[in-house]
């Protein structure tokens, strides 16, 4: 197998958290992890990240305010990251604020955790 993708997962709650890492883990990913929005930008700009799993409802800065970040990003390995966004009220977001944000694509919570490897597949392999 090819050298392991490194997923970032921007998550708030231990219990997602852990959940989501041991599923990418048993699918043999890299994870780091962020615990709020300030610390998604210092992730992705210190070691290579494939991709990026995105809570939108993260504290210090918001998902949707990273994912933006990312996208204006100067170093454009960095701005193309895929960003997928997790989230438990999709409906306050319309796919065109997601689109509008950068997000590549979004998954709901409670997560369904086959079509968490099947989508994050879809973008890294």
């Amino acid at each position: 197998m090819a050298d392991s993708k490194t997923i970032l997962i921007a998550e708030d709650s231990s219990v997602i958290l852990n959940l989501t890492k041991k599923i990418l883990e048993l699918q043999k990913y890299r994870i780091v992890s962020a615990k709020n929005g300030g610390e998604v930008i210092k992730q992705v700009e210190s070691q290579p990240i494939d991709c990026v799993l995105m809570d939108i409802n993260i504290p210090v800065k918001d998902g949707m305010e990273c994912t933006r970040e990312i996208r204006r990003h100067s170093d454009p390995r960095i701005a193309k990251i895929p960003v997928i966004a997790i989230t438990g009220n999709a409906n306050n977001y319309s796919m065109e604020q997601f689109r509008e944000a950068g997000v590549t694509d979004y998954l709901p919570k409670p997560l369904d955790f086959d079509a968490l490897v099947r989508v994050v597949k879809q973008y890294i392999g």
